[in-house]
């Protein structure tokens, strides 16, 4: 019997793909990518080097796309085939860094009197080729070079089971009731959930999970102050030395080698630290600016949020007798003081906003905007029964397709994310479509109950689908600079918060809510609340985004062996200058910080902030113009969306905004103070 993954359609055949396929399919296609490159060599050039060599290349991806995507939401069979094609996929990108005969290629195209006139795409390809080969080690030599390709091995794999710590940690740790009492304060939503997470496990009452819908709902409602602190401990502790499930899934030994390997790495191609090895495909020009970046926005947010975390001690204090606050009462007690304040509350909202309504809504929008229409496709093979299939359409045209796998489920990875299938680039069959998957943890339907949405979930859906949109609508043909390929870091969030900015528009909130049983409108008097409410608390919010950023980057900064001890004790640091909420002995927030240690955040995570400037500043030419302004969605999509990697990201920002980016949309959007200064990303 053929192996699908050896042939793929536009569409991987997820009803015909099974575990034992992967390794000689992803064997078979390595081999031909080398000989390919064999081939290619005799003959130097872009049409007889490159090209056919990135057909090749792109088959290899196409195969380990569907893999690498069934081992977040699925897992289980998968994890092992993903891990041992990871293995292989790794050990053949570092090969392919470090090959001297394909970089003289490179240079060679790249002096070439003719390569000043050459297309965009296909120059910029060249020029951040050649740059990926210096930072993956071809300039290395005998042992430093072996060593440099074996830690990208192994970072690669630590990675991975990291990642796979974090989901079994969260799995193994559940809390089950038959008392209803005990939930007072939940949500007929998270209700539902739970007696339905029960059922599943064949237990009669109640079942309480570290999945994310699961823990919110009990953190933010839970009147059980003893439940509160359990559910909050398990979930801070995953994967750690301590906690329920201490030192059975723990990522201390992970953490210190994998920070180990990185720094070993920037020091073979003879950097100071990770950090600096990872502005090198970056926006930002330096680690001190990234520091004086952070620093400044901490300074302005931290008095706020000292302001807003005061209030909230004598609300909880005065309120309900919680004069010794607990990182387990916090996301209670601002539920409550949001409620007294606004009247308002996610749970009030939820209701509105059921989940088919907001999609549907979405799609709306991004007609109005970009002229693409979204169409489902019932017939497209998927993973589950409960992800759905879309076509983009341009007119009566496919331009790309999407898979929207929403609801959270055990084995499913947490969080939420877009993924490539493949990336949309001229073959010699014709264009290739760009395919995407996007992934969200949403609560599913209960019962008769629909999925409903908090508003948080409506902008999370927004923000997934702006990533979806930065690689689906893009005009680039040639795979390397497609999309999100090469975009830099610390930009590529940019089109998916700018496009959040819209759940939050009065004239948008009808397009994507409505009553799930009556159909009714949000009334007016709901909408202006939670409008009103929009800035609680965002100070804290921000400071907490900004230690995080603060702490990854500290953390690659560092040139020595970093111990998990070491590693708490930064973490104590940063949290000592910038926090202003308590914090739980049992904390272990790095034990799970995926992003970092299990994404492709590392020095990185600051790109939020940074990001963040440059889509508050983009949306505000649509406040100036009109937020439905066709003429401006256009000038987006022309000049940011279209262009994926194949040009500088500052420069496609400049072109679209007529100016270098400002702070001053940020800041007003978070209602922090000091908008006179200016520390923008330029």
């Amino acid at each position: 019997m053929s192996n699908p993954l050896l042939n793929l359609p536009q569409l991987p055949p997820f009803d015909q793909l099974q575990p034992h396929q992967v390794a000689p399919a992803i064997s078979e296609l390595i081999a031909r990518c080398r000989q390919q490159l064999q081939q290619g060599l005799k003959d130097p050039g872009w049409e007889s080097t490159l090209v056919p060599l990135e057909q090749a290349q792109d088959q290899l991806n196409r195969a380990f796309s569907p893999v690498s995507h069934l081992n977040s939401v699925l897992s289980g069979e998968w994890r092992s085939p993903y891990e041992a094609a990871l293995a292989l996929i790794t050990a053949y990108w570092a090969e392919q860094g470090q090959n001297r005969d394909l970089y003289a290629v490179y240079q060679q195209l790249a002096g070439a009197p003719e390569f000043e006139h050459w297309p965009q795409p296909r120059k910029q390809s060249v020029v951040l080729g050649l740059r990926d080969f210096e930072l993956g080690g071809v300039g290395l030599h005998g042992e430093a070079r072996r060593q440099f390709a074996e830690n990208r091995r192994r970072l690669a794999q630590l990675s991975s089971e990291f990642a796979n710590n974090v989901l079994d940690a969260t799995n193994a740790w559940t809390w089950h009731t038959e008392d209803a009492g005990v939930l007072a304060g939940l949500p007929q939503t998270a209700l539902a959930a739970a007696r339905s997470a029960a059922k599943g496990k064949k237990l009669p009452g109640w079942l309480i999970t570290l999945e994310g819908p699961s823990y919110l709902a009990v953190m933010t409602h839970a009147d059980n102050r003893a439940l509160r602190r359990e559910v909050y401990t398990a979930f801070v502790s995953r994967a750690s030395e301590v906690g329920p499930n201490g030192g059975t899934y723990d990522n201390s030994t992970l953490m210190e080698t994998i920070l180990s390997l990185r720094a070993d790495q920037a020091r073979l191609l003879g950097m100071a630290n990770y950090a600096e090895l990872s502005l090198a495909s970056k926006m930002a020009p330096s680690t001190e600016r990234v520091l004086e970046f952070l620093n400044d926005l901490i300074g302005r947010a931290k008095p706020a949020a000292e302001r807003e975390m005061a209030e909230l001690r004598e609300f909880a204090g005065t309120t309900y007798g919680l004069e010794d606050l607990q990182p387990w009462d916090l996301s209670w007690a601002s539920e409550k003081l949001k409620q007294q304040r606004y009247a308002i509350s996610q749970e009030a909202l939820r209701p509105y906003f059921p989940y088919s309504k907001v999609v549907e809504g979405l799609f709306t929008l991004v007609e109005k905007l970009f002229g693409v229409a979204v169409a489902a496709d019932n017939s497209v093979a998927t993973w589950h029964e409960d992800v759905q299939f879309f076509w983009l359409l341009k007119g009566d045209e496919r331009i790309a397709g999407f898979y929207l796998d929403a609801f959270a489920r055990e084995e499913k990875r947490g969080g939420a994310w877009m993924d490539t299938v493949c990336s949309r680039r001229q073959t010699g069959r014709g264009l290739q479509l760009p395919i995407a998957y996007l992934v969200c943890n949403f609560s599913p339907a209960a019962g008769e109950m629909p999925s409903l949405l908090t508003h948080s979930e409506v902008t999370t859906l927004f923000h997934e689908f702006g990533h979806g949109l930065h690689h689906m609508l893009t005009k680039m043909d040639v795979e390397a600079v497609s999309g999100i390929n090469s975009v830099a870091w610390d930009a590529v969030e940019m089109p998916s918060q700018f496009l959040e900015n819209w759940c939050w528009q009065p004239a948008v909130i009808p397009m994507i809510s409505c009553h799930y049983q009556s159909g009714a409108a949000l009334p007016q008097a709901m909408l202006k609340k939670m409008l009103a409410a929009r800035n609680f608390q965002s100070a804290m919010f921000t400071l907490r985004q900004l230690e995080f950023a603060l702490f990854d980057f500290r953390l690659h900064c560092c040139s020595e062996a970093m111990s998990a001890e070491k590693i708490q004790q930064l973490l104590n640091t940063v949290r000592s200058e910038v926090s202003v909420v308590p914090v739980a002995r049992e904390n272990r927030f790095q034990h799970a910080f995926s992003h970092i240690f299990a994404g492709s955040y590392a020095a990185g995570y600051y790109s939020y902030k940074w990001a963040e400037v440059l889509s508050a500043d983009a949306f505000s030419l649509f406040e100036e113009k009109g937020i439905f302004d066709r003429t401006t969605g256009e000038h987006f999509l022309h000049t940011i969306l279209e262009q994926g990697g194949s040009r500088d990201a500052l420069a496609l920002f400049t072109e679209f905004r007529g100016r270098e980016p400002k702070i001053d949309a940020l800041l007003r959007h978070s209602a922090i103070e000091g908008q006179e200064q200016s520390i923008s990303p330029a």
